[in-house]
């Protein structure tokens, strides 16, 4: 007993002392002497109480599909604010009855409440109570939660036992009720406080806990709530139900006390018993958000579009950050029957849990003011558990490391044409075996090519395109020049591929250091291998080249944003990239009518087409080493391109099996395009067209024939 009088007695004296140096600090702010205080520090204390009245809320993100439907949601703190009216009084009345039932008398800081708790101390020992106000605790919070964004570092800062913090944390609280009504204040705190579960406000502790909103919590269910915040971890009823029950019972004999049930005490004491024998009553498993492209609507089919969403905005000017606090309204381009369609073709051809093959396709609408991205997807689902083939990457998006084979005669064709060496229909030299005294194998010229089957002498640039020979588009490299062809590539949509990683699929360092980029590379290398497609290549870069070439040769970024509005319903601006004519429309057009034998009875993909006789622009590819494959294509209406590539840690030949597996380096049993990626893209197109007017090719003009 006299041990703790003795304790008692040293909390008396401090809490005297503490009640002395916060008025004198609130009588003179500034007390230079003794360091407690200083102009400097009263102008950061103005300014914090100044954003109280007025404080942006992190708040969370939704993510919606063309239709408005939300996907996805992103945030750091999940809440829900509610303006007084929509808070219940029962919620009110638990909270201050608990918290600091003097709200209403005092002024921000309650005197009373620290002579109460210096008393007890000089009584028993016990521990101080009621020194701390729900306006002390609203600045607290604000502090830890908003301006710290509930970090544990800014969490400590805001909560240290010291005299300066609670001098100023004071003072911000008196400032903050003369410029708050006490209403404001109560709405605000209740707004803005942790609630567990990563859960803040109680609009969202009302849903999470309770599947209800925070107009219409029962005594029971405010209670509980109200007794979260003292221990939010420790009493959280979806695991520790027996303290939260206490818990809650302690809030609600608080509100009996504060005279929440009425003057009467006999009744008011009936009432808590009730309440008191209530069942916790939480949901099972909590109502928690989901959180994140891995929690997205149905993650797994569109985890890479949000992933695609999220690097995308980052380089236009809203960062991670910015979306997990900033409340948005994001509508996206994305397509949820595209995207289901593209999923389930991927899978077709690929099973999810096939080892060491991914399948990956994306989906781009062409357009002569914005390429919508409609859907990415790919046979693994999207989140953390590789084990069970599951990717956090957005495959279908990122540059991958493989390339796409004789797609990329497509740039071959294309700079030839425009620079006028040959037409879609006159005869080019195809060789069976080609050595090239332009280029150089290995740093000597001489570079070799063969083609992979037997073809006539000569054929026309469209049948060519159809059958792929390599020797005639090494000649037409020679003749176009290297330089033109890779530019072609980047200016007609291989952007990211050309320019932003270098020949291993790295992305370039700011410092050059792992330069050069990928096109600079074979440039500098003199490589006519260019023309056969070994690099590294982007899918969606792919799909937005064959939208490029069906807009008339406009290209724009593949966007996957229809608009953003901000927390007020206003928009917001993104530095977007701006579209640009990237070939004229004669080449664009002439290209796509050269582009649209391959699914013909010669082309490369008739076998894939299986009857889909649409007007439509065409190209298999495949590497060397069949460690890849790849399809482009695209109607007026839908553009898109898939690659099929080995995503194991050792890349191993894709043999052409049901369904494609890794066989070693067997690459005489390979997969070639026209055998899984086309037949990707054509069972996804045949959803998307199914109610769609077929369109004609772009007309031809004569010099291009």
């Amino acid at each position: 007993m006299f041990a703790a009088r003795a304790t008692g007695l040293v909390k008396l004296v401090g809490l005297c002392l503490m009640a002395g140096v916060l008025l004198a600090a609130l009588l003179f702010p500034v007390v230079g002497g003794l360091g407690l205080a200083s102009n400097r520090a009263a102008d950061t204390v103005d300014q914090t109480s100044g954003e109280l009245t007025k404080a942006e809320l992190p708040l969370v993100t939704t993510v919606q599909d063309m239709n408005g439907e939300p996907i996805a949601y992103l945030y750091d703190q999940y809440r829900i604010p509610v303006p007084s009216e929509g808070i219940a009084d029962t919620m009110k009345a638990a909270i201050i009855a608990i918290e600091d039932k003097r709200f209403y008398l005092h002024k921000g800081v309650d005197w009373q409440g620290i002579a109460r708790a210096a008393a007890k101390a000089g009584v028993d020992g016990g521990a101080s109570q009621g020194a701390s106000t729900l306006t002390q605790q609203y600045v607290k919070n604000y502090l830890a939660f908003v301006v710290g964004k509930g970090s544990e570092d800014a969490y400590k800062k805001a909560t240290e036992a010291t005299l300066g913090r609670k001098i100023s944390e004071a003072r911000i609280a008196t400032q903050l009720e003369q410029k708050m009504s006490k209403d404001e204040i109560l709405t605000g705190y209740l707004n803005i406080v942790p609630f567990g579960n990563g859960t803040y406000g109680v609009g969202a502790a009302a849903k999470t806990y309770f599947g209800t909103t925070a107009d219409k919590l029962t005594v029971p269910q405010a209670a509980m709530l109200a007794g979260l915040v003292n221990e939010p971890s420790r009493l959280n009823p979806g695991a520790a139900v027996e303290p939260a029950i206490k818990r809650r019972n302690t809030v609600i004999d608080k509100m009996r006390e504060n005279g929440a049930f009425g003057p009467d005490a006999k009744v008011a004491e009936e009432k808590a018993a009730e309440y008191k024998a209530a069942d916790i009553g939480v949901v099972p498993n909590l109502r928690l958000l989901p959180n994140g492209c891995v929690g997205a609507g149905d993650g797994p089919v569109y985890g890479f579009f949000c992933r695609y969403l999220i690097d995308y905005l980052d380089k236009a000017g809203l960062s991670p950050d910015d979306l997990k606090r900033g409340g948005y309204t994001i509508t996206t381009t994305m397509d949820p029957v595209a995207t289901r369609a593209a999923k389930e073709s991927a899978e077709e051809q690929v099973p999810k849990d096939q080892e060491g093959v991914a399948n990956a396709i994306a989906i781009v609408q062409p357009g002569d003011d914005r390429h919508r991205v409609r859907a990415l997807a790919a046979n693994r689902d999207f989140g953390n558990n590789a084990d069970a083939g599951q990717s956090a990457y957005s495959i279908p998006a990122e540059v991958t490391k493989f390339g796409a084979g004789s797609i990329y005669k497509v740039f071959t064709a294309a700079a030839a044409l425009e620079r006028g060496v040959t037409g879609i229909d006159r005869q080019i030299d195809v060789p069976s075996v080609y050595t090239s005294k332009v280029y150089k194998d290995g740093g000597t010229k001489g570079y070799t090519v063969r083609n992979a089957g037997t073809y006539p002498d000569k054929m026309t640039l469209t049948d060519a395109l159809a059958q792929s020979p390599n020797t005639a588009f090494i000649i037409l490299e020679e003749q176009a020049g290297l330089n033109n062809v890779v530019d072609m590539a980047y200016r007609l949509g291989l952007r990211e591929s050309m320019q932003g990683v270098n020949t291993k699929g790295e992305p370039l360092k700011a410092d050059g250091s792992n330069g050069p980029s990928q096109g600079d590379q074979y440039k500098q290398d003199n490589s006519g291998s260019f023309t056969l497609g070994a690099g590294p290549t982007s899918i969606l870069e792919l799909s937005n080249v064959a939208a490029t070439i069906m807009s008339g040769g406009k290209w724009c970024p593949p966007t996957p944003i229809e608009k953003i509005t901000d927390r007020n319903g206003r928009p917001v601006q993104l530095k977007e990239a701006p579209c640009d004519q990237a070939v004229a429309p004669e080449v664009a057009n002439a290209l796509a009518t050269g582009m649209s034998a391959d699914v013909k009875p010669k082309g490369t993909a008739h076998g894939a087409a299986g009857g889909f006789d649409r007007p439509m622009l065409g190209k298999t590819g495949t590497t060397e080493s069949h460690h890849s494959v790849a399809f482009i294509g695209a109607t007026p209406q839908y553009a898109g391109a898939v690659m099929t590539f080995t995503d194991g840690v050792a890349p191993q030949v894709i043999c052409n099996t049901s369904p494609p597996r890794l066989c070693g380096n067997n690459d005489k049993s390979g997969v070639f395009g026209g055998q899984v990626a086309a037949p990707t893209w054509f069972n996804a197109m045949r959803v998307l067209h199914a109610n769609l007017e077929p369109k004609p090719l772009p007309p031809v003009e004569p010099r291009f024939r």
